[in-house]
């Protein structure tokens, strides 16, 4: 297993650790409920450097991006960011990704999942003519997402850059914690506030800026999370989880995703999508709450009141907000309002659910 520059910290702070995606990754500390109401009330900080990314320069860098990718990020400026996907020809969802444009029509950086780092480089690579500069500095980029309300204010004392009234998806580059080239943006995974820190991982780097976000939260009672957390976290804000709720064989109009998917321009897979926009999916990705008691699990089987087998658990858990289950999974498009009853699997059971709107904690 690969390690994080930050593995130590996790190991020395008790952390009950796990391999994810190749790495050595802390799964959680004090326990999933106490690390998520942390995050949605408070501070917490999350080890993601397993995350990649890539660097695309030069001219041809806004083109190859709008090739392979579902938004139009010609849209962006300067210090902004932007949410997309890697389609490929048949639909699919070959990865989702943040698309940053630090010099805009020349440099752009694309974050995407850990799982998925070769596969997206090959992927993009591909389609490169060879007037694109692609460097992959995945393995010397730290990535440290602080998120909660509490976040920024936390934060800001260890950077003249303003991070509290940093716009969602936008960020900035300077000196934080007394490192230079430290990247802060306004996105995350949590749907709780925060930022994200990038930034390279030389010299004492990592260690420094760990150490300071902890002693400029401590008074607050900033705490570290692990991915457990984060997954619950999501869930609840309906976030979808490549592998899971999104794949190469699901588009993202069935997964909801059509607000990132532009028809201004054309790309590897706006043809299939044209067609399938204009005949209507068949199967659509929803939330459902449990009402019977029960805790729907990847896979599960979905079906209507009759019995008939109408779709499948992508993602489910126990909420530590909600206090019930909850869950995301894709369903026959006219099972899908809602407010429709449906009936999940469990234990050879078929338990009560209802298909609830996005997301679950507002």
């Amino acid at each position: 297993m690969k390690s994080t520059p930050f593995t130590s910290f996790h190991i020395a702070l008790g952390a009950k650790m796990a391999e994810f995606a190749g790495y050595n990754m802390p799964i959680s500390y004090s326990g999933i409920n106490d690390e998520h109401h942390a995050v949605r009330n408070n501070a917490g900080v999350f080890d993601v450097s397993h995350m990649g990314e890539f660097i695309l320069k030069g001219e041809g860098a806004l083109p190859l991006i709008q090739q392979v990718s579902s938004n139009d990020a010609s849209k962006l400026v300067q210090g902004q960011a932007q949410y997309s996907s890697l389609t490929n020809q048949n639909g699919g969802i070959v990865d989702d990704m943040l698309v940053y444009c630090v010099e805009p029509g020349k440099v752009y950086m694309l974050v995407v999942n850990a799982s998925n780092i070769q596969k997206d480089w090959e992927w993009i690579q591909q389609f490169n003519n060879g007037d694109v500069e692609m460097h992959n500095i995945s393995d010397k980029t730290c990535l440290l997402a602080v998120q909660g309300p509490q976040a920024t204010r936390i934060l800001q004392p260890l950077t003249e850059m303003d991070i509290l009234n940093l716009k969602y998806y936008t960020f900035v580059k300077g000196q934080f914690a007394g490192v230079d080239n430290v990247l802060v943006s306004a996105t995350g995974y949590t749907g709780a506030g925060g930022v994200e820190i990038y930034f390279e991982n030389e010299g004492d780097a990592a260690e420094k800026i760990w150490k300071a976000i902890f002693e400029a939260g401590a008074e607050a009672g900033i705490k570290p999370i692990g991915l457990g957390a984060r997954d619950t976290l999501r869930l609840e804000k309906g976030y979808c989880l490549y592998g899971n709720d999104i794949d190469d064989y699901s588009t993202p109009l069935e997964a909801g995703l059509g607000w990132i998917t532009k028809f201004t321009k054309t790309f590897t897979a706006s043809e299939y999508l044209q067609k399938q926009k204009a005949k209507g999916v068949e199967k659509q990705l929803v939330g459902f709450e449990m009402i019977d008691r029960g805790i729907p699990r990847h896979d599960y089987k979905i079906r209507d009141l009759e019995g008939n087998l109408i779709g499948r658990v992508t993602s489910g858990t126990q909420s530590p907000t909600l206090n019930k289950g909850i869950g995301m999974g894709y369903v026959l498009k006219e099972h899908a309002s809602p407010g429709s009853e449906i009936y999940i699997d469990i234990r050879d059971k078929q338990i009560k659910a209802v298909v609830a709107q996005l997301p679950f904690v507002k």
